[in-house]
């Protein structure tokens, strides 16, 4: 449960990583939307793009000595689709986010400020493997940086 919990935090900073690659991978197509115009689940390339950057984040944080302690029980399935699903729900995508708000997933799990750094030093690991434009990830990790209170410590 509280694997699941955390895969929650590295999918919201995934989420924001994700938006930024499609931004800029993206970015610079001939269609006649500007990427600005586009909602960030498009330009991160759909569910295709969210999905694959989900695989190598979470890919990233089960080889993360770390971290990976924290996801030893995990059903990386399960949360997988969690991480997909939010963040298609937060890149303004068609999924509807089911799960616990940040607050309720991690009380009690007194997450500490090296494993959040750790979490979203892999996801920029992904974001990087897809060659996210640094706009992009800096729109994204500035919309998880927010969220550190409510992950770290409770």
């Amino acid at each position: 449960m509280r694997i699941q919990n955390l895969v929650v935090v590295a999918g919201l900073a995934l989420s924001a990583a994700a938006c930024h690659k499609q931004a800029t991978s993206t970015g610079t197509g001939t269609g006649s939307t500007p990427a600005s115009d586009k909602k960030l689940f498009d330009r991160l390339g759909g569910m295709d793009g969210i999905t694959a950057v989900v695989d190598d984040f979470v890919t990233n944080v089960g080889a993360d000595a770390r971290i990976n302690a924290r996801f030893v029980n995990a059903d990386l399935k399960h949360l997988k689709e969690m991480l997909v699903a939010q963040i298609c729900n937060a890149s303004g995508g068609p999924c509807e986010y089911k799960g616990k708000d940040m607050l309720t997933t991690h009380k009690g799990m007194n997450i500490k400020d090296a494993e959040f750094d750790a979490l979203v030093e892999d996801l920029v690991k992904s974001l990087d493997k897809f060659k996210v434009g640094p706009k992009e990830k800096a729109d994204l990790l500035g919309a998880l940086g927010p969220m550190k209170p409510q992950i770290v410590g409770v």
